[in-house]
């Protein structure tokens, strides 16, 4: 589906996340959510008053976290603790920041009934648009025929493919499938 981000809503999520920090800071002498652990997070979620705002803090502080365990997993190597990141990611942007749409969920929960799809989730500033699936090379087959079976029959719609692999410069990618 096409990509519109919402301005109103996306600078919603962004006036929600600093109200909470706000609240944070009557406690803790944090500048930003990131800096907050996730245990630090749960000892004090409590001061934000608002169950929405709650979650939406929840969703940085969870999600700063996975950035640098996802980090970490590459630096290893570690593809499948990757890709088990980027499908908490998507939960997460989903449920805690609802910056996800029908469309990408249908496409991430086919992409991990798929074997051999290491992960996927939403990417982009969220609302619609892409999603992006960590795919080992003999499932890349599978993953584009079990969502051009399931994607349009759930939506109407069809959906765009991009195969990419890792390494070489940035550079504009053509339309493939």
């Amino acid at each position: 589906k096409k990509h519109a981000l919402v301005t109103s809503e996306y600078n919603t999520r962004r006036k929600e996340c600093e109200h909470a920090l706000k609240e944070l800071q009557q406690k803790l002498p944090v500048k930003s959510l990131g800096e907050l652990s996730i245990e630090q997070f749960e000892q004090n979620k409590h001061l934000i008053t608002s169950e929405v705002e709650r979650r939406r803090a929840k969703h940085a502080v969870y999600e700063n976290q996975r950035t640098l365990q996802a980090s970490a997993a590459l630096k290893k190597g570690d593809l499948a603790t990757f890709g088990k990141l980027m499908n908490e990611s998507h939960v997460s942007l989903r449920d805690d920041y609802e910056t996800s749409a029908p469309e990408l969920d249908i496409i991430a929960e086919t992409a991990w009934s798929v074997p051999g799809v290491l992960g996927a989730r939403i990417t982009g500033g969220g609302f619609g648009g892409c999603a992006v699936a960590l795919v080992k090379d003999e499932a890349v087959k599978p993953l584009m025929d079990a969502i051009n079976r399931i994607y349009p029959e759930k939506t109407g719609l069809k959906a765009d493919f991009y195969i990419a692999s890792a390494g070489g410069p940035a550079r504009q990618m053509e339309k493939r499938y």
